[in-house]
């Protein structure tokens, strides 16, 4: 990752922002210290997560979320436990 200064940046704005379209980034310093780094976007917040090592991809399809909903909801009030549950509803799909 290229450092360049903020002064840098603001007058080659155009040309810099070009090179963060082709895939480029840019760590910004102000005075010396580290302000922003500029990169190009990600296809979503979730997509940046699953990048960054912050969050896993889904493993099952998000249909079976209604399913998993609907599934708690007959047990409303029960004394069966959360993890019972989750377990008993993996079995059905």
């Amino acid at each position: 990752m290229e450092t360049i200064s903020h002064r840098e940046l603001r007058n080659n704005s155009a040309a810099i922002l070009r090179r963060v379209e082709s895939g480029e980034s840019f760590r910004v310093t102000n005075s010396g210290r580290s302000a922003a780094i500029i990169r190009p976007p990600q296809e979503s917040a979730i997509d940046e997560l699953i990048t960054e090592g912050a969050a896993r991809p889904a493993q099952a399809d998000l249909s079976n979320l209604s399913k998993l909903r609907q599934l708690l909801a007959e047990h409303v009030g029960t004394s069966r436990r959360t993890s019972e549950m989750i377990k008993d509803a993996r079995g059905r799909w």
